[in-house]
């Protein structure tokens, strides 16, 4: 569809989420809110802008990240800012700044968009949408498979199908260093089949390199050193233990030495869920442990571990794997034909309203033929309309015609209406399966 002369088009990887849309991001909202609160996950909201230094120190100088993709500005007062390209950095200085983590533990969780300077590409926006979940102060494997577990009750809640789990260990800090040590001089052993990205991530962090999309270098990659045998003894039966939880738990997943995840702060546990269903944009949920990170942010010591989820990316995996959408559809459409109806309709609706409680009644503006209305009630996903003429109007009544069942209709005074819905919807509120 061509846009008016003058009109202005939205920047460029920043999409309008429009009413086709909203029933899957609201059904995901509400999943997400209803298990994360189920196993006792808080939720909290943190600011979209945030001191750059934050992003360099949490995410990595060497990432591309920090180095291409960050929107990034000095304000009024000189201050360099951000818009924020993840969230648990973010929710990090949350915590620290607030006191949350002073001999204390918290799970907690929050959603919202986040910003890349990124080729757009299906699955893969400029303002993209994410839920983080995190735990801090919980050292053992048992809070690692919770999370984990939880991403995974939250995927099959929402009915998306072709997901599958790889799960890695990073170890701890020294004996990552020794693996780096092993795989920078395997890499530089290979210098000459590397591509621009490898070479310079060789410099700065070289794990970065069996991250590399680049088919080319997969035979490379494989051939290179894996982490997972030079894990030390603590990483080792931590992952041991996380493994044996899942298991337990009956949850398949499959052990990915090349997995390394993309930013700086992991250690020990890293996962990823993917899917073939989207292309090359296949990771939907991601996350692992980051113990180290609270204190290389200014707080004290504490062990915490997390995941992002991508909600454009979910939102696309429902549709392929077509599951339900359910969105608030209103139960009732008053359809008012003439103008005493017309004059007399926003005052009922009102005082109906007040008796219906949270079920929905959408009134029909505008006017409109008698035909044309009843094809918006159709159109509203509404179970009932509500239908008043000027000759109903005069004598206090309305009809009710089921609009989803055999088109019965039914004469009611007008005072008796929300108790005659209620018995025709049933208690509590009405949601729609599209």
């Amino acid at each position: 569809m061509s846009l008016p002369a003058g009109a202005l088009q939205s920047v460029r990887g920043m999409n309008d989420i429009l009413l086709d849309d909203m029933p899957y991001w609201s059904r995901l909202e509400s999943t997400a809110r209803r298990v994360l609160g189920s196993y006792g996950y808080g939720e909290v909201r943190v600011p979209l802008v945030e001191h750059t230094e934050l992003f360099r120190r949490s995410i990595g100088e060497f990432t591309d990240i920090v180095e291409k993709e960050m929107y990034t500005f000095e304000d009024r007062g000189g201050d360099s800012l951000t818009l924020r390209p993840e969230i648990t950095a973010v929710l990090v200085r949350a915590a620290i700044s607030n006191g949350m983590l002073h001999n204390q533990k918290h799970r907690i969780w929050t959603t919202g968009p986040a910003f890349r300077y990124e080729r757009p590409q299906k699955g893969r926006y400029r303002q993209f949408h994410q839920i983080d979940c995190e735990a801090f102060g919980y050292e053992g494997p048992d809070v690692d498979a919770e999370i984990i577990l939880v991403s995974a009750r939250l995927l099959r809640e929402l009915g998306v199908g072709r997901v599958s789990l790889r799960l890695n260990s990073l170890g701890l800090p020294a004996s990552r260093a020794l693996y780096r040590e092993r795989l920078v001089a395997y890499l530089e052993s290979r210098f000459d089949e590397l591509d621009e990205d490898s070479r310079r991530r060789l410099a700065g962090n070289p794990m970065r390199v069996l991250d590399s999309k680049n088919p080319a270098l997969a035979a490379l990659i494989e051939a290179a050193p894996r982490i997972t045998d030079h894990l030390d003894a603590e990483s080792s039966a931590h992952f041991a233990a996380v493994r044996a939880h899942l298991d337990a738990a009956g949850l398949e997943y499959r052990v990915d030495p090349r997995l390394v995840r993309g930013l700086d702060y992991y250690t020990r546990t890293v996962f990823e869920w993917t899917t073939d269903a989207l292309g090359a944009q296949d990771a939907v949920c991601g996350g692992g442990r980051y113990d180290g990170l609270v204190s290389q942010l200014g707080g004290e010591p504490t062990p915490a571990i997390g995941w992002g989820m991508g909600i454009e990316r979910v939102v696309e995996l429902m549709r392929a794997s077509g599951a339900p959408a359910i969105g608030d559809a209103p139960a009732v459409y008053l359809v008012l034909a003439g103008e005493r109806a017309e004059a007399q309709g926003l005052a009922l609706a009102e005082g109906w309203r007040d008796s219906l409680g949270e079920v929905g009644l959408a009134v029909n503006l505008g006017g409109g033929s008698f035909k044309s209305q009843l094809k918006r009630a159709d159109r509203s996903g509404a179970r009932y309309a509500v239908i008043m003429g000027d000759e109903e109007a005069g004598r206090g009544v309305v009809a009710i015609k089921s609009l989803r069942g055999d088109g019965t209709q039914q004469e009611c005074l007008q005072a008796e209406v929300p108790a005659r819905l209620r018995t025709l919807l049933g208690e509590g509120r009405v949601t729609v399966d599209g």
